[in-house]
């Protein structure tokens, strides 16, 4: 292994911005994962954009609207001339109720504007740098819902047209209206679906892949261990992966990662994210930390370049056909127009 001694930076798709090569995904400061701390994961932010980090992610049904008024906050602490080095990615369309509860997705062109004036106002910004639709809305068409977009760039409002969770079709058929920059899949070593038809039509198209989810929800952090309880409110309490007897497989299938990490002189989350970084100048990782500690520990999976027999070491060792449980339950897997 060799090391890199900076942030480095890569293109959002052909037609988009430079962006860093780790993004910050702030939902996991908005309760999906448990309670919180304000105050760090404010200053995590801050940290994260000193450290080099250049694109927040959030959606605003994160917490009902707290990420957004979250990530306000922490740029209103910022000098001014910041917000232009600061890429604000958002999505749209899930529905929730007062109680939490998911409703379903709304992606009609009057919903999208809707939601883009609120978001606005929450975040305290004239625009947001990349606008998408959370799910496939499968009674409106994408052609509809992009075309709304489309209007809000034309506008001003929104710089850049991104995608989330969806197929090859629904892509092409965005892509169609207008460019889409980048689209926002899981993409872990435990989740390589993405490598069988979407990645190559998204490469054919010059659209990136923002990939969530590079530590399976921290079955890859090297921390989850066989007694570990959800908090409440955690999404993980939900997950198929982290049930019973799936829990006890999936720990035994990603325990060899960290004897390479060991190996390496690197975490197992270092590595796992090293993994994905390496899988082209076209993927950008989203790393949810909450922490500072959190944050300092995917950093340094930038410092990390793996060569191609540790890469294939890695793989062979944690074969992602051998997960356990789908990475939703069976009511959003159903929604997921990324799924075959």
């Amino acid at each position: 292994m060799s090391a890199l001694s900076t942030m480095s930076y890569r293109w959002l798709g052909r037609t988009g911005p430079e962006v860093s090569a780790l993004s910050l995904g702030c939902m996991g400061m908005s309760g999906m994962y448990g309670a919180a701390d304000r105050a760090e994961s404010i200053a995590t932010i801050h940290a994260a954009l000193d450290a080099g980090i250049t694109m927040l992610d959030t959606g605003d049904f994160y917490g009902m609207g707290h990420n957004e008024l979250l990530i306000a906050e922490a740029l209103r602490a910022l000098p001014s001339t910041r917000r232009e080095q600061v890429l604000l990615s958002v999505k749209f369309g899930a529905q929730r109720g007062p109680d939490g509860q998911w409703l379903g997705f709304d992606a009609r062109p009057a919903a999208v504007k809707t939601a883009l004036a609120y978001t606005l106002t929450r975040l305290d910004t004239d625009y947001v740098d990349i606008y998408r639709p959370a799910r496939l809305d499968p009674v409106v068409p994408i052609e509809e819902t992009v075309g709304a977009i489309a209007e809000l760039v034309e506008a001003g409002y929104v710089r850049h047209i991104g995608l989330s969770e969806v197929g090859v079709d629904t892509i092409r058929r965005a892509h169609a209206v207008h460019p889409i920059v980048d689209l926002q899949i899981e993409y872990s070593l435990l989740t390589r679906g993405v490598e069988t038809a979407i990645l190559p039509v998204c490469r054919e198209l010059g659209v990136a892949i923002t990939a969530y989810g590079v530590l399976s929800r921290g079955l890859l952090s090297g921390t989850w261990t066989a007694g570990s309880v959800a908090a409440s409110g955690d999404f993980r309490g939900f997950s198929p992966r982290f049930f019973g007897a799936n829990l006890e497989h999936n720990l035994t299938v990603v325990a060899p990662l960290a004897e390479l990490a060991k190996a390496y002189g690197a975490t197992p989350a270092q590595v796992a994210i090293a993994w994905v970084l390496s899988r082209g100048a076209d993927v950008v990782p989203l790393v949810g930390a909450r922490r500072r500690d959190q944050l300092t520990e995917a950093l340094t999976a930038v410092t990390l370049e793996l060569s191609e027999a540790e890469l294939a070491a890695i793989e062979q060792a944690v074969p992602a056909d051998k997960v356990a449980g789908d990475r939703y339950p069976a009511a959003q897997m159903s929604q997921l127009d990324s799924e075959p």
